[in-house]
């Protein structure tokens, strides 16, 4: 209960911006010109694990990328997936054969981390042709990431596109 508690409390500064008074997802034209806002600890080590992961699927290497997931991770993408063998036997091939059909930019990349948790919100453009569909949207990404013996693992995804 004590690291449900600490990981909610994590999720929360994190979506509120951490009392940076500026939210990286907010709507309307208004353009920020100040790149300190888009990517903070983008460059962590918690950062360099979702970019690992993210590396491994766009590189068609799904054992590094389970590697990163903890067995009980949740992963959110239009339905529920409840652990890391459930979407490397399911989801995670589709997300291969997607990413290799499109060109993905990280837009926004902010990592808050406390203690041996950490919360990763993205937003990022992506541009192709997947299965004969064209493909321009932006999507936005939350994972949450445990410490766990030194390395950085995902306990959870949330994409929305």
């Amino acid at each position: 209960m004590k690291n449900r508690t600490q990981l909610l409390v994590v999720l929360l500064i994190a979506i509120t911006g951490a009392g940076l008074g500026v939210s990286a997802f907010a709507d309307g034209d208004k353009k920020h010109q100040d790149a300190a806002v888009y990517f903070v600890n983008a460059d962590s080590a918690p950062a360099k694990a979702v970019t690992a992961f993210h590396r491994a699927l766009e590189s068609n290497d799904p054992q590094t990328a389970r590697a990163l997931l903890l067995d009980d991770v949740l992963i959110f993408e239009g339905g529920v997936e409840r652990s890391a063998d459930e979407y490397a036997d399911h989801h995670m091939l589709a997300d291969i054969e997607y990413l290799a059909a499109v060109e993905t930019t990280v837009l926004e990349h902010r990592v808050e981390i406390t203690g041996h948790s950490a919360v990763s919100i993205s937003r990022s453009k992506t541009i192709g042709t997947y299965r004969d569909k064209k493909i321009d949207n932006e999507g936005l990404e939350t994972m949450v990431l445990h410490l766990i013996n030194g390395s950085w693992k995902i306990s959870h995804i949330h994409w929305s596109h």
